[in-house]
């Protein structure tokens, strides 16, 4: 990429970044990284999802049972935890970064990607209350850079960058639903601007339209599902009244005050399995496992269903909750935002996945709870729900808004002023709320330094 400025006090201009021939050879090797990225993507979340597929479905009918019983996640998480200790202690990269510190900093290295698809295949399939969506861009990411050799690495930072980020996005582009989610992610994620936005973006966008494609083929010649987060059918939605915004506005409040106070706990979590030696680590990561289990137990047991629902990222549960939001009493939803957000919370700051997709089922569980209130409905709520979510969690409102309006599909154009409120009512209360959190926390941590100095 050019590094020599053609116009006074600035960089280059967005032609010149577009037609440097290092810059075209990046695009290339973009475009062909994405086949091989795609292809290890769709093996992972195509294994990932059978795994799941066996443990929760295969496995208790086998067992004799109709559906996992209530018990079912306890010895589950019990074993993830125990497979989890060993990868998060002593292989390289610890199994990924902690979910509770977002999707993650600099492309993974490739030495550390074994340790993380390890980690993400003895974790979620189990249980955890995780996405695959962290580990994905973990394994997009480090593959990517293999096609950049070590020495050009270190004398090129900025193109391992530029290409860990591209595979990143080519490993998410349709986990998402769409490669335009994991484009405009990366713009807000990059916080970058001008000419250095579009060079970053280009080669992400391309890499994953190129997955997309390889996802898609590759799903319809082997018939396996993928587990993309989509909702197949939704309520019909109409044009918003002001009883939509009247409850919206104060929904996508709660539901923002929910998903920072889970990160809370997930933060203090994280405080206490990583300090000590690797023994107290792996020690404390099986508690973790357990106590994620327990919540899950105690799902099933408060409302009489099956624990599966509180189970893992998520997905499949908002399927069926956008399909056939009646089938769900309130206390059923009150008991899933309750015992999933505890369990997601507590898996944030000690296993590994991603943090967004079980977000997102507790803002559309939360909005599907409060849709009997007087003036509002089904079909807002949800929207609000899927919005508000996305953006506390991720600190993301644009990602957020272009997400919801992705999984609501044909009911985006109506339900869009909205999603664009909700998304900034919650993105707005997250940081408020984030930042108070930080300015009380700061005299404490003064204190700690000096009683150490």
């Amino acid at each position: 990429m050019p590094t020599t400025s053609s116009r006074p006090g600035g960089g280059p201009t967005l032609r010149e970044v577009l037609l440097h021939r290092g810059y075209l050879r990046l695009l290339l090797i973009s475009a062909l990284v994405g086949i091989p990225v795609s292809l290890a993507a769709f093996g992972f979340v195509g294994l990932e999802h059978e795994l799941q597929h066996w443990v929760w479905e295969s496995l208790p009918t086998a067992a004799g049972y109709g559906r996992a019983p209530w018990w079912w996640p306890l010895p589950a998480l019990l074993l993830a935890g125990l497979l989890l200790a060993p990868i998060v202690t002593r292989l390289p990269g610890h199994g990924g970064h902690v979910p509770v510190d977002g999707l993650g900093g600099p492309p993974t290295p490739p030495v550390a990607v074994p340790g993380v698809v390890l980690a993400a295949l003895a974790g979620l399939p189990l249980g955890v209350v995780l996405g695959p969506e962290a580990p994905l861009m973990a394994l997009g990411g480090g593959l990517a850079l293999l096609a950049v050799r070590s020495a050009r690495r270190a004398e090129q930072p900025q193109l391992a960058a530029v290409l860990g980020t591209a595979g990143a996005a080519a490993a998410i582009s349709t986990i998402f639903g769409s490669p335009l989610v994991a484009a405009v992610m990366l713009i807000e994620a990059a916080g970058l601007g001008g000419p250095q936005l579009i060079a970053l973006i280009l080669p992400s966008l391309l890499a994953g339209g190129v997955g997309a494609l390889v996802f898609t083929g590759f799903g319809h010649w082997t018939g396996l599902a993928i587990g993309a987060l989509s909702l197949p059918r939704l309520p019909k939605s109409g044009v918003p009244d002001p009883g939509d915004f009247l409850w919206g506005v104060p929904l996508a409040v709660a539901i923002a005050v929910v998903c920072v106070a889970g990160q809370g706990v997930g933060r203090r979590v994280k405080a206490l399995t990583t300090t000590g030696t690797a023994r107290r680590t792996a020690l404390l990561t099986v508690v973790c496992a357990v106590a994620v289990g327990g919540c899950l137990a105690a799902y099933a047991l408060l409302t009489g269903r099956s624990p599966e629902e509180a189970a893992l990222s998520g997905q499949a549960t908002l399927g069926a909750l956008a399909a056939d939001p009646a089938a769900w009493p309130v206390g059923a939803l009150l008991a899933l935002v309750l015992c999933k957000g505890l369990g997601w919370s507590i898996a944030l700051g000690s296993l590994r996945g991603g943090p967004i997709f079980p977000a997102i089922l507790l803002g559309a569980a939360l909005g599907t709870a409060c849709a009997p209130l007087p003036g509002f409905g089904t079909a807002p709520a949800l929207a609000v729900g899927l919005a508000a979510s996305g953006a506390a969690v991720t600190g993301l409102p644009v990602t957020s808004t272009v997400l919801a309006a992705a999984l609501l599909g044909g009911e985006a154009a109506n339900a869009m002023p909205l999603l664009i409120v909700s998304t900034v009512v919650a993105f707005v209360t997250a940081q408020a709320l984030r930042g108070r959190s930080e300015r009380e926390a700061a005299p404490a941590d003064r204190a700690e330094a000096a009683g150490v100095s």
